[in-house]
């Protein structure tokens, strides 16, 4: 008979987050074009985690994407009481209107980026550029609070300086301005997962402030899991681009049965028909494409793969290819190739 393991143990219980509680530890990471509808229904389907993040959606385009059909801002009926809505701006009053409206629509939390880092995003004055000006990032975060009663997360990372003093301060301030939990991604902005992610820091942010902390940043595999809430004390995890490499991975680390050889070929085809159901074909092929450099990773031969998606010019090329590719079971790999993982 199969026993629970400590991981099991340690994810199943509940954890308050503002006045909420959830049931499970393990949550996919907020992330920018990843999370979006389809994604999260593939998740859905093997389960294994507490909460679900959205992609990364404007403030200040959130009044206008609620009637207008919007691809970024939308959700199935079944997730609203565990989606939390990521959301990123530079001006409180914006991020205020937005949580408002994610309040509003019924949804289980609201969560402010403070640290995406790409350029055209800090060229905003937003995402992790406001780890550069913290005072500007409290008065969001004050704000939102004012705005909202549902949890509020608050997703940062180390800053543009390697010193764990500065992502203690601000999980300090973050706390004061009325976070009800944070998500933490030990990095500097600039490195872009150019250098590992000193999860040391995790645990110093853990020891400064009294809510909950979900620890980010290269957890692999059940091991890398256990290792992090042992080393750190975080309360949670946050799986970001590993649950889109293998969208099982969270059911795994919940106990549940480990996935056959099939999976790699029916999540690929699985995922391709859920976004062909929620999104245009424009839009289908260019966020599949997107997810195919992640999951080329599992593959002895992810270039291959990877190549013969990206060249895809139209929908039925693609899925020609993915027939092609899965005609016979490729080789995987046990750990993914950390290249594709940009």
């Amino acid at each position: 008979m199969q026993t629970e393991s400590d991981l099991t143990r340690r994810l199943s219980r509940p954890l308050t987050i503002g006045r909420t509680e959830i049931t499970n530890r393990l949550v996919l990471a907020p992330m920018t074009f990843l999370g979006h509808i389809a994604f999260r229904e593939l998740l859905a389907g093997y389960g294994g985690y507490g909460l679900l993040f959205s992609e990364m959606c404007s403030a200040r385009r959130i009044p206008n994407e609620l009637s207008s059909g919007s691809a970024y801002f939308c959700w199935r009926e079944s997730e609203r009481g565990h989606l939390v809505v990521q959301i990123f701006g530079a001006e409180p009053k914006a991020m205020a209107t937005a949580a408002r409206i994610i309040q509003d629509s019924g949804l289980f939390g609201v969560d402010l980026n403070f640290g995406c880092s790409v350029a055209t995003i800090c060229k905003q004055q937003s995402g992790a550029a406001l780890l550069k000006t913290p005072d500007q990032a409290m008065r969001i975060v004050e704000a939102v609070r004012r705005a909202v009663t549902i949890p509020l997360f608050v997703k940062f990372r180390t800053g543009w300086e390697d010193d764990p003093a500065i992502p203690v301060d601000l999980a300090r301030r973050f706390e004061s301005a009325g976070a009800d939990a944070l998500t933490f991604h030990p990095r500097v902005a600039p490195d872009r997962r150019s250098r590992p992610p000193r999860w040391d820091y995790i645990r110093q942010v853990k020891a400064a402030v009294s809510i909950p902390v979900f620890g980010n940043g290269d957890v692999f595999d059940e091991a890398d899991c256990l290792r992090m809430l042992q080393t750190t004390a975080c309360d949670g995890v946050a799986i970001g681009r590993m649950a889109i490499a293998r969208p099982w991975l969270m059911a795994g680390m919940n106990g549940r049965i480990p996935p056959d050889g099939n999976i790699y070929r029916e999540t690929a085809m699985t995922l391709l028909n859920l976004m062909q159901h929620h999104f245009d074909p424009r839009r289908v092929l260019r966020r599949y494409k997107k997810f195919a450099l992640y999951y080329s990773a599992n593959f002895k031969f992810a270039h291959s793969f990877y190549t013969r998606i990206n060249n895809a010019p139209d929908l039925e090329s693609l899925k020609n290819e993915l027939e092609r590719f899965f005609s016979h079971r490729p080789e995987t790999v046990t750990r993914p190739n950390m290249n594709f993982f940009l």
